[in-house]
């Protein structure tokens, strides 16, 4: 799953059908794979528009 969610973040466009099956194979239900793309799509959409807007970490936040 976390392969997954790495691959969705960093190269969405190379997810394909077998990736989708690894995780069925695994175990997961569609609806935890749905959840899965919700959660990543939503972070990535977050960090998106921090980055976008300048915000800054807060001084307990370790550096990227």
């Amino acid at each position: 799953m976390l392969a997954y969610a790495e691959k969705l973040t960093l190269s969405p466009g190379s997810i394909a059908e077998s990736d989708v099956a690894r995780l069925k194979a695994a175990g997961w239900s569609d609806r935890a794979i749905s959840d899965i793309v919700q959660v990543v799509g939503y972070f990535n959409y977050i960090n998106r528009v921090a980055d976008g807007l300048g915000v800054e970490l807060e001084d307990d936040m370790p550096p990227r």
